[in-house]
């Protein structure tokens, strides 16, 4: 008869069996002794001795006999066996070596759902990983147990699946976390572990959703990842997840990175709810906590569309793909399409203007940091918030397809500041982009370019007229529409789309303008044509479009108005001056601007005639420019295109600009030493003093009595009634501009003037007395006496007066040498009463002339006569001058 075995050799056999990975005979062995080998026994010697490389497959079935108690109780179907190694101890040495075994202990973890047998599975798991590698074969060991205990159930479904999906199944890398590690890392990093291998790439997105959905969402619902309120006072929840806040975070992070990533997720996840436990039972959750999860995930997606940092079209169609993907989980339905053009597809969003911003208190750093805050109402997740998210979406979308690239960020910015200026320099910077980038003749681009920016005003598609006041809700509320309406004619008008300007703003029954407006809008417009000209042609270019644009609304802007003869006028100086050579800075060719932002544009004159030869000979068409200038307004002000303020200003205007020019032009004849066309200038332009401030005859008229004639001085063409002499001439010419510069300068310059009066006075009578001179020596060398048959010869000595001798030479012999000022104002006075130079003259005629011939008599009181005439209108002039010097009542007259 066999003895059963004591129980130290039965254990000691179990342990045997055990480590050697004997499994059936182990199992035989715990059937045939089960009152030795319990339970709680059979599963400490599991775990200590059974190799961890021993696949669970092999050994699962064993626990679950144990577990469940069914190993069977009939002896005589499991045969006696132990390894002769055993059998052969005495019962001593067996005892001996059971108390060496050293057996791993079960000890009972804190939460009361546990027991021994939990405890053996969790610990057999770890070794599982740690020992042998194994941790694809860990699901393996709990699968069969996971009705067992809620413990294992949820650190299988929550820990081992996604980690085991994480490092065998879905991706094999070399970056392998053992699941010690792995349950000891922070949220965040956990999060980030998990998801190290989701493809970001454009390609790969597609699997996005399945590692949130099987790698993401079952690490979330580990109990140990939530917290009551009163763990986080900071929370607004009464439940919060922090691995999921930390897995939010992350999200964001990513679509900051790629925005198609936070596409495909909305796309393809549904959220935390949204999971994959495999074969295995969804663990217990609470409606509580599936809300949470709806709500938050809802705002993370609407954080996320805010956090696209790519103003890409396509990037804010994702954006906006996102938001109706919001509006779905919502069970608001489909938001309306963003890619169409046409305002019918805009929506008709309710307003969200200005008077919800105290009431939500939303602020710029709501856009910036705290998208993710529950207080946040940007990505609270409402109908109200979406349809703000829908407005910035088009509007980034809209300003973006114009050539100014605008994230949801910064339209969101734009909208919240309230800024009027902001917003205004944004607008004129979308307006200038987008005429960049227009197509030629397209009135269907103009025509689309208003309604975007007016629905980038208001958020409708119909808004009210230009005539309406108070703030709108777009990105450009802050605006008068009215404003906006201008700027828009402005640029339509400067890319010569004029039959639309005519169809929108003049020719339909309720215009979106005044025609205030519209008029300022003209003027305006063709004053900036005019000064982005480059060529001073008003046939050609800016020019040619200005003059366009200023007869483009007839009915608006008519031609009978101050402000249109004034750009006339304006248009007509420039063209004037594109004839001629004008370069005002080296290197730097004239171009119409300068006109109008020259603080003294009359001067450009003087560069013409510097700059071209012979233009001086035009007097009439630079008076012409001149008047042009003044009638532009510039001599009222520099800045300003309105005209001097009263008829009276404008007309002493045009008188001064007319002095000026003539002045100009005589200074340009004199540097080109042509002193007839100066001195002509003077006898037809420089009459005299009408009254007026005259600062430029009378310095034209100096500078033309001063010039002395060169070798260089062209010749005049013809003499007149002048002398044949051209010293003589030029001289007494000399001598006429000097007596006009006397009539007509001011009292401060006369003495100056009179000095050189009298010194051309001097030259002429020395030039006179030169002249006579030679004719004498002219008449000696031809003496009748000395020819062949000459009789009644006169006496050599005769003293005879040459026949050319001025009436002034022959005064002189009978009165001393020229005037004194002294004596010359006294001679003034004696001018006023018209007597004293006269009779004087006539003396001189009468003791030097009563010998000479008749002819030459005559040509001599000619010649006298101009001179009296000269001294008697340059002196009368000094009577109101100088005529206090002796007392001479200047209002005298016989």
């Amino acid at each position: 008869m066999v003895h059963d075995p004591s129980p130290a050799k039965v254990i000691l056999a179990a342990v045997e069996l055990a480590a050697r990975a004997e499994i059936d005979d182990l199992l035989g062995l715990t059937t045939r002794h089960q009152t030795i080998l319990k339970k709680e026994l059979l599963l400490r010697i599991l775990l200590t001795f059974l190799p961890e490389t021993t696949s669970p497959v092999l050994y699962v079935a064993l626990l679950q006999k144990v577990v469940e108690g069914d190993l069977g109780c009939d002896d005589t179907t499991v045969p006696h066996w132990l390894p002769p190694s055993i059998e052969t101890l005495s019962e001593d040495q067996a005892r001996k070596k059971v108390c060496k075994l050293n057996l791993a202990p079960l000890p009972l973890s804190n939460d009361l759902s546990a027991d021994p047998f939990t405890e053996f599975l969790l610990r057999r798991a770890r070794a599982l990983d740690e020992e042998a590698g194994m941790l694809s074969q860990i699901p393996d060991l709990l699968q069969p147990f996971v009705g067992h205990s809620e413990v294992i159930h949820s650190w299988l479904t929550t820990t081992i699946i996604p980690l085991v999906r994480r490092s065998t199944e879905y991706y094999i890398t070399s970056d392998h976390c053992t699941l010690a590690s792995f349950e000891k890392l922070p949220d965040r990093t956990a999060v980030e572990y998990l998801l190290s291998e989701t493809p970001l790439s454009i390609e790969t997105h597609g699997n996005v959703g399945k590692d949130l959905r099987g790698l993401l969402s079952p690490w979330l619902y580990d109990s140990r990842r939530w917290h009551s309120s009163q763990a986080n006072p900071s929370s607004h929840s009464p439940l919060q997840c922090l691995g999921w806040e930390s897995a939010r975070e992350w999200l964001i992070q990513q679509v900051e990175q790629d925005w198609r990533f936070g596409v495909a997720a909305a796309d393809q996840w549904n959220g935390p709810r949204d999971v994959d436990f495999g074969d295995f039972q969804d663990p217990p959750t609470s409606q509580e906590q599936l809300c949470y999860f709806d709500a938050t995930y809802c705002r993370t997606l609407i954080a996320a569309a805010y956090r696209i940092s790519d103003p890409d079209i396509q990037a804010l169609d994702g954006a906006h793909q996102i938001a109706a993907r919001v509006a779905v989980l919502l069970g608001l339905g489909s938001l309306s399409e963003t890619r169409g053009s046409r305002n019918e597809h805009w929506p008709e969003l309710s307003p969200i203007g200005m008077k919800h911003v105290p009431e939500t208190n939303i602020t710029r750093m709501h856009f910036r940091s705290s998208l993710l805050d529950s207080e946040n109402p940007l990505t609270e997740p409402t109908e109200d918030s979406l349809q703000l998210l829908q407005a910035l979406v088009l509007s980034a979308r809209h300003l973006s397809r114009l050539g100014m690239p605008y994230t949801l960020r910064r339209a969101g910015e734009l909208w919240l500041s309230r800024d009027k200026r902001e917003q205004k320099i944004e607008l004129m910077k979308l307006i200038r982009l987008a005429a960049h980038h227009a197509p030629r003749d397209d009135d269907i681009f103009w025509g689309q370019l208003r309604s975007d920016v007016l629905w980038l005003h208001s958020w409708t598609p119909s808004p009210a007229t230009g005539h309406a006041t108070g703030d709108a809700a777009g990105v450009f509320g802050t605006i008068p529409l009215a404003d906006i309406e201008v700027e828009l004619l402005k640029v339509i008008l400067a890319h010569s789309r004029y039959a639309l300007a005519r169809s929108i703003y003049q020719d339909i029954e309720e215009p979106p303008l005044p025609v205030e407006s519209v008029r300022q809008a003209v003027f305006d417009a063709a004053l900036d044509a005019f000064d982005n000209a480059s060529n001073p042609n008003r046939t050609r270019g800016g020019l040619r479009k200005c003059n366009d644009i200023l007869q483009a609304l007839p009915k608006s802007a008519p031609k009978s108005l101050d402000t249109s003869r004034q750009i006339e006028a304006l248009l007509g100086a420039a063209h004037s001056l594109s004839n001629y050579r004008l370069v005002l800075k080296q290197g730097e060719p004239f171009s119409p601007i300068m006109l109008r932002v020259h603080s003294d544009p009359i001067s450009i004159l003087e560069k013409v005639l510097e700059q071209n030869p012979k233009a001086y000979t035009r007097l009439q068409e630079f008076i012409d420019v001149g008047e042009n200038m003044v009638t532009a307004g510039f001599l009222s002000n520099r800045w300003s295109h309105r005209p001097p303020s009263t008829p009276d200003k404008q007309d002493h205007a045009l008188w001064d600009s007319n002095k000026r020019v003539v002045a100009m032009c005589v200074a340009a004849a004199l540097r080109e030493d042509d002193f007839e066309t100066a001195y002509s200038y003077i006898a037809s332009r420089v009459v005299g003093s009408d009254g007026g401030d005259d600062r430029w005859s009378w310095k034209a008229a100096l500078q033309t009595g001063e010039y002395v004639r060169t070798p260089k001085t062209q010749l005049p063409t013809h003499l007149g009634t002048s002398s044949a002499n051209p010293e003589v001439r030029h001289l007494e010419q000399r001598l006429e501009c000097l007596a006009t510069a006397l009539r007509v300068a001011p009292a401060s310059e006369l003495q100056a003037i009179l000095q050189s009066f009298l010194g051309c006075e001097q030259r002429l009578d020395d030039a006179i007395a030169e002249e006579a001179a030679k004719e004498a020596a002219w008449d000696a060398a031809g003496d009748l006496g000395a020819l062949p048959g000459s009789f009644d010869a006169p006496p050599p000595n005769a003293n005879y007066p040459s026949r050319n001798a001025s009436i002034t030479t022959a005064g002189r012999q009978a009165e001393e040498a020229p005037l004194s000022i002294f004596d010359l104002s006294r001679a003034t006075a004696r001018a006023a009463r018209r007597n004293l130079t006269t009779l004087s003259s006539l003396q001189g005629m009468a003791t030097g002339g009563s010998q000479g011939d008749t002819a030459s008599v005559a040509e001599d009181h000619h010649r006298a006569r101009r001179r009296d005439q000269l001294r008697e209108a340059a002196t009368g002039t000094l009577v109101s001058g100088v005529g206090w010097l002796i007392g001479a009542n200047v209002n005298h007259s016989d």
